[in-house]
């Protein structure tokens, strides 16, 4: 039987680059962490005044939404934390 002809391929070359890739600049979110765990802190700390001053602190007329207050902050903690690169 005969053998059959192997076709050679030219190699792949890759087509010449027109535009320079961007180069992408990252801001200084150094302020992020710090105020992520201030709103942290700062909502934790409010939830355990409340409970251990039996309602009587931070703000009394507030009653029980002082823990919304609490979780407020630490919700905007977690809304902080998407910024951090």
């Amino acid at each position: 039987m005969p053998k059959s002809r192997i076709r050679k391929k030219a190699d792949f070359t890759p087509p010449p680059a027109t535009k320079q890739a961007a180069a992408i600049k990252l801001t200084n979110r150094s302020w992020v962490a710090p105020v992520m765990l201030a709103f942290f802190l700062i909502g934790l700390a409010w939830i355990v005044v409340f409970y251990v001053t039996e309602g009587d602190m931070p703000i009394k007329p507030f009653g029980n939404w002082n823990i919304v207050v609490g979780f407020g902050f630490i919700a905007a903690g977690f809304g902080v934390s998407t910024q951090w690169k």
